[in-house]
This record gives structure tokens, sequence and C-alpha cells, in this order.
């Protein structure tokens, strides 16, 4: 199957992707979500320099086990270190080339804007988002003012715990999205079974 880029991330109930000044504490945890797997779907991923720079400013470590991440920047110099790349090279073509060679699939990471530009190549497959439960009244929106795109719903799972919805979409005429594997099914309860009445002895 050739590789889907697939733009997956946090968004508040309102449509925002970090606060103004690009925070993201506002963000939800969930045990039932397992990053070892959902790691695993893919083996690249890409960033704009403003999710970047605040990931370093906010202490992350924005290495991913098993991804090489590429930084596209035109002010930052270029960096190639072990499984992190920054360059100014133009995003549409360097996603285009990976999208040609084998390979699992492609995280788009962020931002909006890197967003809009890839989305508006037709380079962006799927839209996964994993909706928090969260109203920012302001912030960096999901996606920057533009033309519009249409979806096909794919799957759907609700965090009952968290109040997280996570939706995975199709971007028409883009490969299908796959089904959302890295939510842990939620355990059912066990039903108390109820005592059998004793027979009387006759």
């Amino acid at each position: 199957m050739p590789r889907r880029l697939r733009y997956q991330v946090a968004a508040s109930l309102d449509g925002f992707i970090a606060r103004a000044n690009g925070e993201y504490d506002w963000i939800v945890g969930d045990p039932a979500i397992d990053f070892k797997a959902l790691y695993a779907e893919f083996d690249t991923a890409v960033m704009g320099r403003k999710t970047y720079e605040v990931g370093l400013s906010q202490g992350g470590d924005l290495s991913m086990p098993g991804i090489d991440v590429i930084v596209f920047s035109r002010t930052l110099p270029s960096k190639h270190g072990r499984g992190m790349r920054v360059t100014s090279e133009d995003p549409v073509e360097v996603v285009r080339a990976l999208k040609a060679k084998p390979g699992r699939d492609i995280w788009l990471f962020g931002g909006g804007a890197l967003f809009r530009t890839l989305l508006d190549a037709g380079l962006v497959d799927n839209v996964e988002i994993a909706l928090m439960p969260v109203l920012l009244g302001s912030g960096i929106p999901l996606l920057p003012p533009g033309a519009d795109a249409k979806l096909a719903l794919a799957d759907q799972k609700t965090l009952r715990d968290s109040g997280i919805v996570v939706l995975a979409y199709t971007v028409v005429g883009g490969i299908a999205a796959p089904r959302i594997r890295y939510v842990k099914p939620r355990r059912a309860a066990k039903k108390k079974s109820k005592p059998k009445p004793r027979r009387r002895s006759q």
C-alpha cells in the first residue's frame, strides 16, 4: 500500500491546536491511548518551525522512538542528526518524494500552516483529531484560512474516562484512513454472578 500522510493532532472542542503562545498544557491524557502502538504506525514525522520551537521551549523531547523527524524552516540553520533533520527544502517536494518511497505512514505532526501547505498540494490523505473536552476561546487554529476540503469519516472512538473523542477522516481523493487501533478497548465490567439457590434436602 502507498504511504499515507496523516495529520494527527490534538485539538480543543472549539478548533485550536495550541494556545496563542503555542502552549499545549491543556491537552488531556488518557491511559487507553497506547503511544507505543501509535508510534509503530509511522517511520517519519514532519513538522514546521513553530511546532519545533514551542516543543523545545517547553522542555519537550521532540525525538520519537523509531521515527525520523523532519523540521521545515526557512530561518533555522540546517541540521542533520540522528533521527532529526532541520531543512529549508520545499516541504511539498520533500513530502512528495517521501510518499513515493516504500515505508510506513508519515505523521504530519504540526502545525496548522504546514497542514495548509500540504493540503493545498493534495498530499494529505488523512485528518485524525483527538478532540479534547476543552474550550480555549482563542489560539492557533487547526487549519489557517484557505480552500475547503471534503472529508469522509473512517473511524471514531470515545474515551469515556477522559471525555476525549478520537476521529479519523479520509480526505476525499486521498488514501483511506486506517482504523484507530492505538486506543485500547475498554474493559467490560464483570457482572457479579448471583448465588444459586440451595436445594432443600428431602
